[in-house]
């Protein structure tokens, strides 16, 4: 648990610019994603609960707040070979916090500094900023535009440059993101 608290303490810092309540959020993101995709004990502790489509919804409780998320893995990653890390696309809750969509992606790779991954759904693309290997959503009015057009959507496209300069790009499918998001809403109280 004090890792798990160090962790949120270095991403809110990290997160400075952004207002508070996404600084909040993105640190609750990468303790969601240290308990999902972290060590093998603390894999343990995230619930899954139900699947739709290309999407699963998982619960964890960890200092005292419940974590909620649905996520969902690329159907098609660009280039073929490309050496990463796990790769998932989230959308989480947090409800002692008031938080109820997050959006956040786990790259696989560390992203290349100055660059912006980007997310787009049809002709509508979105701007994320980074820490590490996951990308966010800085303003809370495109996330809640980013979360309607997946709604609609048919197929997530992320594009992203790692590090070494390797461009890359991953397929979601939205494929039951619609009911796996009211799930999100229903039993994430």
């Amino acid at each position: 648990m004090r890792e798990l608290r160090q962790d949120i303490k270095s991403s809110r810092r990290a997160a400075a610019p952004m207002p508070k309540a996404n600084a909040i959020s993105a640190a609750m993101t990468v303790a969601i994603t240290g308990i999902v995709l972290g060590s093998p004990a603390l894999a343990q502790t995230a619930n899954q609960i139900e699947k739709h489509g290309d999407w699963t919804m998982y619960t964890a409780d960890a200092g005292g707040s419940r974590l909620c998320f649905v996520t969902s893995q690329p159907t098609d990653s660009k280039p073929d070979g490309a050496r990463r890390d796990p790769i998932h696309f989230y959308v989480s809750a947090w409800p002692k916090e008031g938080v109820k969509t997050e959006v956040s992606i786990k790259l696989g790779y560390p992203v290349k500094k100055g660059s912006a991954p980007t997310v787009s759904i049809g002709p509508q693309a979105f701007k994320l900023f980074t820490k590490d290997d996951k990308a966010f959503v800085a303003d809370p009015t495109a996330e809640l535009k980013l979360i309607e057009a997946m709604k609609k959507g048919g197929k997530v496209l992320v594009e992203a440059v790692s590090e070494r300069g390797t461009a890359t790009s991953d397929i979601y499918s939205l494929g039951g993101f619609d009911k796996a998001l009211q799930a999100l809403s229903t039993k994430c109280t």
